[in-house]
Parts: C-alpha cells; structure tokens; sequence
C-alpha cells in the first residue's frame, strides 16, 4: 500500500512540474517579453566624390521598426545634421565636406524611434599620400 501512495505522489511531482514549465514556455515567447533586436542599418563606405567620401547608410527595419532619427555629430558633440525619416527598407547616401571638416572625428547616430534602440558609427579618416612602384621585366 505504502508502495503505491509513493508512486501515486511521485506521479503526481511529475505531472505538475510537466504542466507547470509548459505553462511558463508559451510566456517566454510573447512579444511583450523578447528583446528588441537591434537597430537595423548598416553603414558603408561607397567611394569618392570630388575627392569627397560618400558613405551610404541602408535601413532594413520593419512594421515595428519603421522610425528613425539621424544625428550627425562632430568630434566637438556638435550637430551637423539631424532628420526623422519614416520608411522600412529604404537607403540614404551623405557626402561629407572634408574643406570644412578636415580629417575630424564623425558620429553616426541612428535612433529608431519605437524601440529606443541606437546605432551609432564613427567615421575616422587619416589622409596620406600612398605610391606604389611596380616594376615587371618584359623579355
């Protein structure tokens, strides 16, 4: 009798932990609960432009993601430009003006607005001159 009173308990041990963590797993995969994943752009350089750079900033967001803020900032935390764009996959290119920046220190600053997530970038540019010599025998 003892023997099945045991058995009848660890049964029941079992059927409630089963049930309990079944009921917490559905929980876990709520949206209120998930971690917004990051902000999502990508920035990279796409060449020159009169001896400018052009760097190209290209957004892949979503229904949830669709909100931006660019904030352009120099070495000094001075904004050079700043725009709220609305659109989910969409691209902007930025020519910087190195007459009037130099060889300063930029930030990309992205902020979507929904999630409070940012991205930022940070654009350092060291000019030097750079030749190379190939020499090749031809006979």
């Amino acid at each position: 009798m003892k023997q099945i009173i045991r058995n009848n308990r660890l049964l029941a041990i079992a059927f409630f932990t089963t049930f309990s963590v079944a009921a917490v797993l559905p929980a876990m995969g709520n949206d209120s609960n998930r971690v917004h994943p990051a902000v999502p752009v990508e920035m990279k350089f796409i060449g020159s432009l009169n001896a400018k750079p052009v760097f190209q900033l290209n957004f892949a967001g979503n229904a949830g993601q669709n909100e931006f803020t660019i904030i352009v900032r120099d070495e000094f935390d001075e904004v050079l430009y700043r725009e709220q764009i609305r659109g989910e996959y969409f691209s902007k290119k930025f020519l910087l003006n190195t007459d009037e920046l130099g060889d300063a220190t930029i930030l990309f600053e992205i902020i979507c607005t929904q999630t409070r997530r940012t991205a930022v970038f940070k654009i350092d540019r060291d000019t030097r001159l750079v030749e190379d010599v190939v020499i090749s025998q031809l006979r």
